[in-house]
């Protein structure tokens, strides 16, 4: 695109060069940290001497050169209405767009959304082609991704049979590490979808996944005995290059069975068709894998969807498990979901546990499996779930064993690596 987007610099950063002495590393990350409290503004335009000028008088500011014009960000109370059009009228009225940055949203999304507001401000925008300049944007964010395949990290956490406390599985969660340009997996994913790399993230993810966990083995057999979920979206299942047989081939090159792996579809897209959809999951099925609908009760992931999938999991949207101790509908939707799973021979997992009367309540519903903080974090390493035990008293009122609060978020024991357990 012949216009605004984040071109990739000597450092291979697509943010680009940072102009005005560079800040170091710790500082540019804080600039763009969904944590900084400050309200922040954007400044665009294609006058770089402009921009430069005003960076000058802006202290807390940071000024970043684009393929098409220059950007500045600072705090608010810095980049104010005067100040830039004290600067812009000695500097011979240049044209830009100046808005505020809406902190409400992801850290993925409002640099790139303000940016588009301040374009189109400035009155350039049918010049620059402003119309493709967010998706060149993302573009660019996920070359940078891809590029860093050794920076990315995958964290295992638990998913628990409720009723033993024994581990069932464990869910690979993926986190992107952009040191120069913070992002969500959310914010990745959503990206990959709109720009139609959906099929190249999730080979790009789940290889790197099987990766990292088939470094887990027992040092007797010499075999993985891990068991896995893995989260796909419907694109990559649906794509006419995918082929279940050779998925499973390269789950075994990294020394695993497709029997230790289970699918997660995620809920952030849409499934037009479903027959095609159901057409690949009995394929993957046959070859032994498990298949899983994620977040029931939300998004996409309709009762419609998952009677017509058949999965072997059903994972209920921690929306609904949160609270659910002292609320009657979410526990009768959940009673729901029971009644449901049974049918089709589907477990339920309840995902976002954090409290043990939440906990106790949906192992007085019939839920089987649970996932949460109070089960477990996620961990670099498979660490075993805590033990957490449940006394059934008279009446039919659950709490926990040992503690005086059913409320407390805290587990009974202290975590164990999944090496030691296996090797114990």
């Amino acid at each position: 695109m012949a216009g605004i987007g984040l071109p990739v610099g000597e450092t291979g950063c697509p943010l680009g060069p940072v102009l005005d002495r560079p800040p170091p590393l710790g500082s540019l990350v804080r600039f763009i940290s969904p944590h900084r409290p400050a309200e922040e503004r954007l400044l665009w335009s294609r006058d770089i001497r402009f921009v430069h000028k005003l960076s000058g008088r802006v202290p807390g500011g940071r000024q970043l050169e684009l393929e098409s014009g220059t950007c500045l960000i600072a705090p608010a109370d810095e980049l104010t209405d005067a100040l830039t059009a004290e600067v812009a009228l000695m500097s011979h009225g240049p044209e830009y767009g100046l808005v505020n940055v809406d902190s409400k949203l992801t850290v993925g999304d409002r640099y790139v959304v303000a940016l588009s507001a301040a374009v189109q401000l400035s009155g350039l925008a049918d010049r620059i082609g402003m119309a493709q300049s967010t998706h060149a944007i993302q573009t660019k964010t996920l070359d940078y991704f891809f590029s860093l395949k050794n920076n990315h990290q995958v964290y295992f956490q638990p998913i628990v049979e409720i009723a033993s406390g024994e581990l069932y599985e464990f869910e690979c969660l993926f986190r992107p590490v952009m040191p120069m340009l913070p992002q969500t997996v959310t914010a990745i994913v959503r990206a990959a979808i709109d720009t139609n790399r959906s099929v190249e993230l999730d080979g790009f993810i789940v290889k790197l996944i099987l990766e990292r966990a088939g470094q887990f083995k027992t040092p007797e057999t010499g075999r993985n005995p891990l068991h896995l979920a893995l989260n796909f979206t419907p694109a990559s299942l649906l794509d006419p290059h995918f082929e279940a047989g050779a998925f499973a081939d390269t789950v075994r090159q990294f020394g695993l069975s497709p029997r230790q792996i289970t699918l997660e579809v995620t809920e952030q897209q849409a499934v037009s068709d479903v027959v095609p959809l159901k057409r690949t999951v009995k394929a993957l099925r046959r070859l032994g894998f498990g298949f899983a609908v994620d977040d029931a009760g939300a998004g996409y992931a309709s009762f419609t969807l998952i009677a017509a999938l058949r999965p072997s999991i059903i994972k209920i949207d921690r929306e609904i498990v949160d609270g659910i101790k002292l609320d009657d509908a979410k526990q009768a939707l959940v009673e729901a979901f029971v009644s449901f799973s049974r049918r089709i021979g589907a477990r339920l997992v309840a995902e976002g546990i954090e409290t043990r009367g939440d906990l106790a309540t949906l192992a007085e519903l019939g839920v089987e499996l649970g996932q949460g903080y109070l089960l477990g974090r996620p961990e670099a390493e498979p660490i075993a779930p805590k033990r957490v035990n449940i006394i059934r008293l008279a009446g039919g009122r659950d709490t926990m064993a040992g503690h005086g609060s059913s409320d407390e978020q805290d587990g009974d024991t202290e975590p164990t690596p999944i090496r030691q357990v296996v090797n114990d």
